[in-house]
Protein backbone atom coordinates (compact mmCIF):
# COMPACT_ATOMS: atom_id res chain seq x y z
CA UNK A 1 0.00 0.00 0.00
CA UNK A 2 1.39 3.39 -0.57
CA UNK A 3 2.11 6.61 1.75
CA UNK A 4 -0.46 8.55 0.20
CA UNK A 5 -2.99 5.19 0.40
CA UNK A 6 -2.52 4.58 4.10
CA UNK A 7 -2.78 8.41 4.61
CA UNK A 8 -6.25 7.91 3.25
CA UNK A 9 -7.26 5.54 5.27
CA UNK A 10 -6.05 7.22 8.50
CA UNK A 11 -8.15 10.36 7.37
CA UNK A 12 -11.03 8.49 7.02
CA UNK A 13 -10.97 7.43 10.16
CA UNK A 14 -10.37 10.87 11.77
CA UNK A 15 -12.83 12.72 9.41
CA UNK A 16 -15.75 9.58 10.36
CA UNK A 17 -14.74 10.44 14.25
CA UNK A 18 -17.46 11.53 16.68
CA UNK A 19 -15.16 14.22 18.02
CA UNK A 20 -14.21 17.75 17.45
CA UNK A 21 -11.75 16.22 14.23
CA UNK A 22 -15.18 15.70 12.20
CA UNK A 23 -14.61 19.29 10.97
CA UNK A 24 -11.86 17.76 8.60
CA UNK A 25 -14.27 15.26 7.02
CA UNK A 26 -13.98 17.48 3.86
CA UNK A 27 -10.12 17.98 3.56
CA UNK A 28 -9.14 15.48 0.07
CA UNK A 29 -5.36 14.33 0.62
CA UNK A 30 -4.10 15.29 -3.01
CA UNK A 31 -0.45 13.75 -2.31
CA UNK A 32 1.31 12.21 0.10
CA UNK A 33 5.75 11.90 -0.02
CA UNK A 34 7.81 11.58 2.85
CA UNK A 35 7.51 14.67 5.39
CA UNK A 36 5.11 16.47 2.91
CA UNK A 37 1.48 16.47 2.20
CA UNK A 38 -1.06 18.31 0.34
CA UNK A 39 -4.37 18.53 0.59
CA UNK A 40 -7.39 20.48 -0.63
CA UNK A 41 -10.55 22.33 1.04
CA UNK A 42 -13.57 23.44 -0.67
CA UNK A 43 -14.51 26.44 1.78
CA UNK A 44 -18.39 25.57 2.84
CA UNK A 45 -20.77 27.78 5.05
CA UNK A 46 -19.66 25.39 7.94
CA UNK A 47 -16.02 26.72 7.59
CA UNK A 48 -16.98 30.09 7.78
CA UNK A 49 -17.22 32.75 10.22
CA UNK A 50 -19.80 35.63 10.17
CA UNK A 51 -17.76 37.40 7.45
CA UNK A 52 -18.25 34.29 4.89
CA UNK A 53 -14.88 33.48 4.93
CA UNK A 54 -12.93 31.17 6.39
CA UNK A 55 -12.56 30.37 9.68
CA UNK A 56 -9.20 31.34 11.82
CA UNK A 57 -9.89 28.31 14.24
CA UNK A 58 -10.19 26.00 11.54
CA UNK A 59 -7.59 27.48 9.55
CA UNK A 60 -5.34 26.85 12.52
CA UNK A 61 -6.66 23.05 12.89
CA UNK A 62 -5.97 22.84 9.23
CA UNK A 63 -2.04 23.85 10.25
CA UNK A 64 -1.98 21.34 13.25
CA UNK A 65 -3.74 18.33 11.20
CA UNK A 66 -2.29 18.41 7.99
CA UNK A 67 1.50 19.02 9.72
CA UNK A 68 0.61 15.88 11.83
CA UNK A 69 0.06 13.91 8.59
CA UNK A 70 3.09 15.07 7.18
CA UNK A 71 5.14 13.51 10.49
CA UNK A 72 3.05 10.63 9.69
CA UNK A 73 4.56 10.46 6.12
CA UNK A 74 8.40 10.17 8.07
CA UNK A 75 10.24 7.18 8.52
CA UNK A 76 9.69 7.37 12.45
CA UNK A 77 5.58 7.89 11.91
CA UNK A 78 5.08 9.59 14.90
CA UNK A 79 2.61 11.97 15.47
CA UNK A 80 4.04 13.54 18.42
CA UNK A 81 1.97 16.42 20.47
CA UNK A 82 1.63 20.11 20.22
CA UNK A 83 4.30 22.36 22.18
CA UNK A 84 4.34 25.80 19.57
CA UNK A 85 2.38 26.55 16.88
CA UNK A 86 1.80 30.11 15.27
CA UNK A 87 -0.56 30.96 11.92
CA UNK A 88 -0.19 34.36 10.10
CA UNK A 89 -3.66 34.99 8.54
CA UNK A 90 -2.72 36.77 5.00
CA UNK A 91 -5.81 37.15 3.02
CA UNK A 92 -9.94 36.02 3.23
CA UNK A 93 -10.75 32.68 1.66
CA UNK A 94 -14.21 32.98 0.91
CA UNK A 95 -17.32 30.79 0.69
CA UNK A 96 -16.34 28.65 -2.80
CA UNK A 97 -12.59 28.63 -3.17
CA UNK A 98 -10.53 25.79 -3.00
CA UNK A 99 -7.65 26.08 -0.45
CA UNK A 100 -4.85 24.49 -0.72
CA UNK A 101 -2.62 23.32 2.28
CA UNK A 102 0.81 22.44 1.82
CA UNK A 103 2.55 21.03 5.13
CA UNK A 104 6.41 20.53 4.74
CA UNK A 105 8.61 18.98 7.76
CA UNK A 106 11.49 21.36 7.97
CA UNK A 107 13.55 19.52 10.77
CA UNK A 108 12.95 16.20 13.03
CA UNK A 109 15.34 15.21 15.63
CA UNK A 110 15.38 13.26 18.91
CA UNK A 111 12.37 14.79 20.69
CA UNK A 112 10.81 17.63 18.14
CA UNK A 113 9.73 18.20 15.01
CA UNK A 114 9.35 21.30 13.25
CA UNK A 115 6.14 21.74 10.01
CA UNK A 116 5.60 24.52 8.04
CA UNK A 117 2.08 25.18 6.14
CA UNK A 118 0.87 26.92 3.41
CA UNK A 119 -2.61 27.80 3.08
CA UNK A 120 -3.48 28.62 -0.84
CA UNK A 121 -6.36 30.02 -2.99
CA UNK A 122 -6.23 27.00 -5.56
CA UNK A 123 -7.21 29.78 -8.54
CA UNK A 124 -4.76 32.60 -7.64
CA UNK A 125 -2.30 31.25 -5.62
CA UNK A 126 -2.65 33.76 -2.95
CA UNK A 127 -1.25 32.88 0.46
CA UNK A 128 -4.06 33.14 2.61
CA UNK A 129 -2.03 31.74 6.05
CA UNK A 130 0.69 30.45 6.85
CA UNK A 131 1.44 28.28 10.02
CA UNK A 132 4.55 26.96 11.68
CA UNK A 133 4.06 23.95 14.49
CA UNK A 134 6.63 22.44 17.11
CA UNK A 135 5.37 19.06 18.09
CA UNK A 136 7.26 16.86 21.21
CA UNK A 137 7.81 13.69 19.96
CA UNK A 138 8.71 11.31 22.91
CA UNK A 139 11.20 9.66 23.21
Amino acid sequence: MSLTQKLREVMKAVGSAHGFDRVLEKVTLVSAAPGKVICELKVEEEHTNKMGTLHGGLTATLVDSVSTMALLCTERGAPGVSVDMNITYMSAAKLGEDIVITAHILKQGKTLAFASVDLTNKATGKLVAQGRHTKHLGN
